[in-house]
């Protein structure tokens, strides 16, 4: 029962913070929204760290796994901030969807990994012809919202190549010591940005956008980070990446619902086309996993 619970809770998690991203950059720069969130978050982490009783090592492989998380900590998420300003929030997750086929083309490139086949590349043709209908889609809406699309394609493989910069270091360090060092590199980076980028403290900030700025510190960066490594630890890889199957879905509808952002049929279209990419892949990496067990075995 826990794991389903923790099961839904990634769901949950997953699906409402692209539009929490976009809500907590209203009324104030994307660079203080993320900032603060961030900020929120590391005192998070330390708090666990310390109700945990976990050190941060500092040993040479863990500081370059730190080194390795920071890039996505802090240069994949100020992007996903900035193209935040220009493209709906169930853009966001769409787009993200794209990671596990981004990630499968590193692993084999860098860690010469088995992920490439016939169909898994029916399955990233499909990806990029779904990537395609959402640029057309973009570019219907308006030029920024083309540039939003291109800075969230970009800050997608960013996250990849710092998951497979991870993996390649493997120092087997537990998740919470990875995302805290990681934290402590990308903070000073993240103040360095708001104070070269903006710099001023509104005199007012929005409800919304604070509760939004609270909720991504809280909940998405620890209890979130938390809950999806619990989820890992429990269940096959591969029914947790069927997490990226819903929550594009469900952050489109939410969207929709909650901030009138508007789903047109090219949107549709699109979505279908890199949901259905992702299943295909899901499948083949099953399929493969089930080639590979008799020989290893054997």
């Amino acid at each position: 029962m826990a794991i389903k619970l923790a099961y839904l809770g990634v769901v949950l998690v997953w699906t409402t913070t692209p539009l929490a991203i976009k809500w907590s950059s209203e009324g104030i720069s994307f660079v203080m929204g993320v900032t603060a969130r961030m900020s929120i978050g590391a005192a998070c982490l330390l708090l666990l760290l310390l109700i945990t009783r976990q050190a941060i090592r500092f040993s040479r492989p863990a500081c370059w796994t730190y080194l390795a998380v920071s890039v996505q900590l802090y240069l994949s998420m100020i992007i996903t901030y900035w193209a935040a300003q220009f493209i709906p929030s169930g853009w966001m997750s769409v787009i993200f969807g794209l990671s596990p086929f981004m990630t499968a083309f590193m692993a084999a490139a860098i860690l010469k990994e088995r992920s490439l086949g016939w169909l898994k590349l029916v399955a990233y043709s499909l990806g990029v012809a779904g990537l395609v209908v959402m640029f057309m889609s973009a570019m219907a809406l308006s030029e920024q919202a083309l540039i939003g699309v291109a800075a969230m394609l970009l800050s997608t493989f960013i996250h990849a190549l710092s998951a497979i910069w991870v993996k390649r270091i493997d120092a087997q360090l537990p998740a919470i010591q990875q995302i805290s060092g990681g934290m402590l590199l990308s903070l000073p980076l993240y103040w360095a940005s708001w104070y070269w980028l903006d710099g001023e403290i509104p005199e007012q900030i929005p409800q919304q956008t604070l509760w939004a700025i609270v909720y991504l510190g809280l909940i998405a960066t620890t209890f979130g980070f938390a809950l999806y490594y619990y989820v890992l630890k429990h269940l096959p890889a591969t029914q947790v990446a069927m997490i990226n199957l819903m929550t594009p879905v469900l952050s489109l509808w939410l969207g929709y619902t909650a901030n009138q952002e508007p789903v047109s049929l090219k949107v549709i279209i699109g979505t279908g086309l890199i949901m259905s990419a992702l299943l295909i892949h899901q499948w083949a990496e099953r399929r493969d996993k089930r080639t590979l067990s008799p020989l290893e075995t054997s």
